[in-house]
């Protein structure tokens, strides 16, 4: 495959980013280093300042550990991981991070090595774009004028393709025409099986891939094997390990490929590889599973790898072009350090979303709340994150823009402000966030009402007219009179920066109103309706005379209207001059850079008086605000500091402290795209970039739309009675899950099994060890059933097989019984007359149970979820709470934790609040009260936490002994849900002087966890 016309283009490539790299200023330090960056869960990172200081790791910081040696007449060298430590490493003397590649430079023993990942993350080709691929290039010339001998040795782990390395994986290795290639993956493929935040993916399958004629070896076997088999004699073990599956710590497999040695002389010897993840299915949608977009037209992984070889040679190119063209323009609108900024945040950006395609083909971008909460399609994280994506052009932007604004315009969402986000990634099924569809408390009806006006009017602005904004006009129209009402003196409410708390009458959030009103006249204006523009103009100019005049607080302008002495950041003010509103003097935006130059810190601009922290992608935008050369550098400069010298090595923070640089939280999230808003003042240069765009998506399908299903019981499970199992605790030999196993010696017992206290459990049956293994015969009816859905309560990891076939395979654990797909096979199994059920659940700490029943999926119609809290509540308390959860403690005693104001700060006496009760209906604060911080980001997110995480309309009232059925189970069978086991209790106890301590997990944003410890007497 690699001929000499394609060795001097890597050549060449690698002369041009010298050369590029020489011309700029400032050497960058990244806190962390980009590898392989495609999407949230095919992303990987050097969190070192030497490639091989240290194993490479996830985004979460969880190990995937890609390894690269090489010997050189003989002598083996590490260049990439920490392993084998035996083996000294190559002396690095350079890095580049590029928008679409990062560069590593080696030498020693006469040669040097240049290493480059590239990623061709090509914004104006969605094609390529969306590929989740990215090319290992080594390239080796001499430097002593002699010819040496080199062989380059790489591995992937199988740590990439599992959530938790005790999961199995498989491998095998696969014909593709020109390539050699080895393909590796979970056993249990769940697609699409976990949601949540610090997750990696467990499904599809990695390929590791390289041209046929490099190739001298290539196997998959244990990572000590292969890498002890090169550094001894440069070659791998002759055979494929067979010993699969097994667990991906158990002598952990890796995918090794040793190139064939070459005599490297001065001009260079060039060796490549491909990386490619295959995730089969991306995204759910509205309950329906989108393929990746490269997938749309049927294309399968053997298409994808040939392609991205057959195309390899043109990409180079491109890419290296795309680079040079991007740093020039970067460099001339706010510097070297900038350029090198956005270099680091560009490919960050991208690989925290997914591109799918919908029913029609045409592409829905998905970004991931990474390290925040793992909503999906956040729309103030998209909101930052929009620069990057509005620079680029139509298609793009109006990807991650469809899904979200067809949610916010179907009949679901029924408030008159935009909604907040999608779900949880990677199911975008409805908005999660505070009451969700159900009521408004901790909403964020103007900061993202405001959002979606301004990403509209900026995408008209970038295509010369509202066509875009006209599909879904009534909605936009709506959220404009929701801002004339509400948007000038915000009520107290959140706005993107809700770690800081809610607070009433934010001028920034004001800000954010009137420029958003301002966007809306100007969509009126370009669709011709004259005298709407002219009003909402009119209006938007005389809020903001107003706000000069309100906000002003002598040589700046508060924080909040009603409070003097006090300031904020005004990033949402960008706008007004991008857009052309006109609308806040020149002078404001004069005094308000004047005063942030003379108070920001070492490492950067606090947010605003409150604290010492910032966010890095506001310090951006607030930068540009004057477009005076001199005041971008001196916001921007302190930013660059940071970068080279926190001490917190993970992928790009938004949230650090600006005197110590250390990270509060936040890491790899996509907001950081919002570090390229200098380049959309430069119309020409955004005009250049969005008019590449080559995809020119449209026709976009319409929402899928969620049916509404009946659960019919067809085999019944411990809920309403005794239900007998056979079951055992020993581990079974053979096929202990086919129907001919015969299960001697097995206890018989109703279930449910498990530990009394376990949230939502009936226990009948104690279970208290580590495994439990059971079978049941149910009976099927002679009619075929429309949906069969197992409907399981388990905690928890649970495997259930049907007739001997894999059914469903249930990860962690859970609170109540839900309704489970089954796996095709498993329900092509399914027969009329007598079935069995095998079932094996594991359990490592805390409460347990599990149990097992038949549902059918009957469509039909379902009931309207009601707004706001069930009738005949009696209100508890005033106190506006967050993030609430219910546990049990030994003493029989509920505790209620929640976060009331001011949220977030750091050991102040307001944040975490405990009240108790004995029986869910009177609620006391007990008399010692202590609030603590969690700096040290051990802290769990709330949806991992066993208690019991209830909505927080809910914490604000009485319980009655039942809920009305019709609301669903997040309010259903309140006691049976309180838990008391020693799961949660390790999470709340019982301190010394009858302290109760709850501490904020102040690294995580939203559906924090309040996770207890014992507090030190006082």
């Amino acid at each position: 495959m690699k001929t000499l016309k394609a060795l001097a283009l890597l050549l060449l490539f690698a002369v041009m980013v010298t050369k590029l790299v020489a011309a700029t200023e400032a050497p960058l330090r990244p806190p962390a280093v980009p590898l392989v960056a495609c999407d949230p869960y095919f992303s990987i990172w050097s969190q070192a300042d030497k490639l091989s200081d240290v194993g490479t790791t996830h985004w979460t910081g969880k190990p995937q550990r890609l390894t690269s040696l090489v010997r050189i007449d003989g002598k083996s060298f590490r260049v990439m991981g920490a392993e084998p430590a035996a083996v000294p490493a190559l002396p690095q003397t350079d890095l580049k991070v590029l928008p679409t590649r990062t560069v590593y430079t080696f030498e020693g023993e006469g040669v040097q090595l240049r290493l480059t990942f590239m990623t061709a993350t090509l914004p104006d080709d969605l094609e390529i774009l969306s590929r989740p691929v990215t090319y290992l290039t080594w390239i080796v010339n001499a430097t002593d004028g002699k010819t040496h001998s080199v062989a380059v040795y790489f591995d992937s782990a199988a740590e990439l393709v599992v959530n938790d390395p005790a999961q199995a994986v498989v491998w095998s290795e696969e014909k593709v025409e020109g390539l050699a290639v080895l393909k590796m993956g979970s056993k249990d493929q769940s697609v699409l099986g976990r949601k949540g935040d610090d997750l990696r993916i467990d499904w599809g399958y990695l390929y590791t891939a390289a041209p046929a004629g490099q190739s001298a070896c290539h196997v998959v076997a244990s990572g000590a094997s292969c890498q002890g088999a090169f550094v001894q004699g440069g070659s791998l073990p002759e055979a494929m390990d067979t010993r699969q599956p097994r667990a991906a710590n158990d002598e952990m497999p890796v995918a090794a490929i040793v190139f064939r040695p070459a005599q490297v002389a001065p001009k260079g010897t060039a060796f490549s590889l491909i990386l490619a993840y295959d995730d089969l299915h991306s995204i759910q949608y509205m309950k329906q599973n989108l393929r990746p977009y490269w997938r749309r037209n049927g294309a399968e992984a053997a298409d994808l790898l040939k392609a991205a070889a057959h195309e390899w040679q043109a990409l180079e190119i491109r890419t290296g072009a795309f680079d040079k063209s991007l740093m020039d323009d970067l460099t001339k609108a706010g510097g070297a350090k900038y350029a090198k900024l956005c270099a680091l945040a560009y490919r960050q950006c991208f690989a925290a979303g997914k591109f799918v395609a919908d029913a029609n083909g045409q592409p829905l971008q998905f970004c991931k709340e990474n390290h925040s909460n793992g909503c999906i399609s956040t729309s103030d994280v998209f909101y930052p994150m929009s620069p990057q994506f509005l620079l680029f052009g139509p298609t793009v932007t109006k990807a991650f823009l469809v899904p979200f604004m067809n949610y916010a315009a179907s009949e679901r969402w029924k408030f008159p402000f935009a909604p907040h986000d999608l779900g949880t990634y990677p199911k975008a099924n409805g908005q999660i966030y505070g009451d969700g569809e159900r009521g408004v408390n901790n909403q964020m009806p103007v900061e993202e009402s405001g959002n979606l006006l301004l990403l509209m009017g900026a995408l008209a602005q970038m295509e010369g007219n509202a066509n875009f904004a006209g599909l879904y006009w009534p909605v936009l129209e709506k959220w404009a009179e929701y801002l004339i009402e509400k948007g000038f003196d915000p009520e107290n409410q959140l706005c993107t920066d809700d770690f800081a708390g809610h607070l009433a009458h934010n001028v920034n959030l004001s800000a954010k109103a009137i420029c958003g009103l301002g966007a809306f006249a100007k969509l009126c204006e370009m669709r011709g309706d004259k005298a709407k523009a002219a009003e909402y103009q009119k209006l938007a100019k005389e809020f903001a005379i107003r706000w000069a005049k309100e906000a002003d607080d002598g040589d700046h302008y508060r924080l909040a209207f009603d409070k003097p002495g006090t300031w904020s950041q005004k990033y949402n003010m960008m706008w007004d001059r991008i857009l052309g509103l006109n609308l806040f003097p020149a002078e404001v935006l004069r005094k308000e850079l004047d005063y942030y130059r003379k108070i920001q810190n070492k490492y950067g601009l606090p947010l605003d008086n409150r604290k010492e922290y910032t966010k890095l992608d506001w310090i951006t935008w607030t930068a540009t605000l004057t477009q005076q050369r001199a005041d971008f550098e001196a916001l921007i400069d302190p930013i660059f500091v940071f970068m080279n010298e926190t001490p917190d090595r993970s992928p790009l923070t938004d949230w650090y402290q600006t005197k110590t640089a250390k990270k509060v939280g936040f890491t790899a999230r996509p907001v950081i795209g919002g570090v390229f808003a200098q380049m959309l003042y430069d119309k020409a240069v955004w005009k250049k970039y969005a008019s590449r765009d080559t995809t020119k998506a449209a026709g976009w399908a319409p929402m899928p739309e969620s049916k509404p299903v009946t659960l019919k019981e067809i085999v019944p499970t411990a809920q309403a009675k005794p239900v007998a199992w056979r079951y055992t605790f020993e581990q079974p030999s053979g096929d202990w899950f086919k129907p001919d196993f015969k299960a001697d010696g097995w206890k018989e017992g109703p279930a449910g099994f498990g530990t009394k206290g376990t949230p939502g459990a009936v226990v009948r049956t104690e279970w208290s060890t580590a495994d439990i293994w059971m079978c049941r015969e149910f009976d099927m009816p002679e009619k075929k059933l429309a949906d069969p859905r197992l409907f399981i309560h388990h905690d928890e990891s649970a495997e259930i097989y049907i007739n001997g076939v894999l059914a469903a395979q249930v990860p962690d654990f859970i609170t109540e019984y839900e309704a489970v797909e089954i796996q095709p096979a498993a329900k092509a199994a399914l027969k009329p007359g007598k079935n069995l059920f095998a079932v094996h659940c594991h359990q490592t700490t805390g409460g347990q149970y599990i149990d097992v029943g038949l549902m059918d999926g009957v469509p039909g119609t379902a009931s309207a979820v009601p707004v706001g809290p069930p009738p005949g509540l009696r209100k508890l308390m005033d106190t506006p709470l967050r993030d609430p959860s219910i546990c049990r403690g030994p003493d029989g005693t509920y505790y209620l934790t929640g976060m009331s104001e001011p949220f977030w700060g750091f050991n102040n006496e307001n944040g975490i609040r405990v009240w108790k009760s004995k029986d869910l209906a009177a609620w006391v604060m007990p008399p010692h009260d202590i609030s603590l911080s969690c700096r040290k980001s051990t802290c769990p997110a709330m949806n991992r936490s066993p208690c019991w995480h209830i909505p927080s309309w809910i914490a604000h009232y009485q319980y009655p002994a039942r809920y009305p059925a019709d609301h669903g189970r997040s309010v259903s069978e309140t006691k049976r849900r309180m838990r008391s086991s020693r799961k949660c209790w390790a999470r709340l106890r019982t301190c010394s002087q009858g302290r109760i301590s709850i501490s904020a997990a102040t690294n995580v944003r939203r559906s924090a966890g309040s996770v207890a410890r014992c507090a030190r007497p006082k």
